[in-house]
């Protein structure tokens, strides 16, 4: 059965409000680099940044609680979780907190049903999937899982006078690419705990490094040589991405690069624990990230300051 939305304009304005709330929250205690990224964005985009991080968030913790949570049913709960999800995008309205906050989030800035479709496609396969032959089947993996997420953000962050959103596309495609490529990197030792890898299969052979090596967290020259490898790898993709920040709105772009920075400096990170990420977890310290926050900060404002001349001001930071 759909849920109902409230009677009046104004239950409906504080629901949305306490929903978009609890995606903040999740944003800020999940995903640290992220969320300070988005506090650059004006004040009406950020709800719809969180959201959409907060959604994604739950369905990938809901996959990765049949490894750390045995008598819980993954595959249940996500079909169960994505059907709903489905179901409310089309009637409009949702009773929990973070699919409404999606829902209406979609609805807003008009974002294509599919790229949700393909991202909870993406999240099952992960139920039975634990490895990729090589790049291109990553790839067709990561389509689902980051190439979408760089679609669904790209409305909310706007493109620049004359630019079509088809243009940016590619590039925001490939910047969802290696945000989560740098993740992979990070996780190696954490995601082979839950019985996944996201090292291409015919690199690692390529390098002498079996899955049994990095099941057993033993770190060797050729792991460090395949890591060396895979980080070149995303590196490319950052370069793939760059050419679409300038085509953003230009009250977007700071928030745009901050985030750029704050994830590529996971790589140097890597790189500078001589890529042992087997058995820890490497990060930006947070003075790091707050020095990146920093130095962004007057560009962004100053761009919000132009958009606030150019641009009434809107009736609520949700906008429903």
């Amino acid at each position: 059965m759909s849920a109902v939305p409230p009677a009046t304009r104004a239950e409906q304005q504080a629901a949305l409000d306490a929903a978009y709330a609890v995606c903040r929250g999740i944003a800020a205690e999940h995903g640290k680099s992220y969320f300070l990224a988005t506090r650059l964005l004006t004040p009406d985009r950020r709800p719809a940044v969180h959201a959409l991080y907060a959604a994604a968030r739950v369905a990938d913790d809901i996959v990765d609680v049949g490894a750390d949570q045995p008598g819980r049913d993954p595959e249940g709960e996500l079909l169960a979780w994505s059907k709903a999800a489905l179901e409310e995008l089309e009637a409009g309205w949702s009773d929990d907190p973070v699919r409404l906050a999606l829902v209406h989030t979609y609805r807003r800035y008009d974002i294509a049903r599919e790229h949700l479709v393909d991202f909870l496609a993406a999240m099952t396969s992960d139920l039975d999937v634990t490895g990729y032959a090589d790049l291109a089947a990553l790839d067709r993996y990561m389509w689902g899982s980051a190439s979408v997420i760089g679609l669904q953000v790209l409305p909310v962050l706007g493109t620049a006078p004359g630019v079509a959103r088809e243009e940016a596309a590619p590039h925001a495609i490939a910047l969802g690419e290696a945000f989560q490529l740098t993740n992979f990197l990070r996780d190696v030792g954490e995601d082979v705990d839950r019985g996944r890898v996201y090292l291409p299969a015919d690199l690692m052979a390529a390098h002498g490094v079996t899955r049994e090596q990095l099941e057993s967290k033993r770190f060797d020259d050729r792991f460090r040589q395949l890591m060396r490898e895979m980080v070149e790898v995303v590196r490319r993709r950052y370069d793939d991405a760059a050419p679409g920040t300038p085509m953003l709105a230009p009250e977007s772009r700071d928030c745009v690069r901050a985030a750029t920075e704050l994830y590529g400096g996971i790589l140097g990170a890597i790189e500078r624990a001589d890529y042992r990420v087997l058995d820890r977890r490497v990060s930006v310290s947070r003075p790091r990230r707050l020095a990146v926050f920093a130095r962004r900060l007057t560009a962004a404002q100053l761009a919000r300051v132009s958009v606030t001349i150019a641009q009434p001001k809107s009736r609520s930071s949700t906008g429903a």
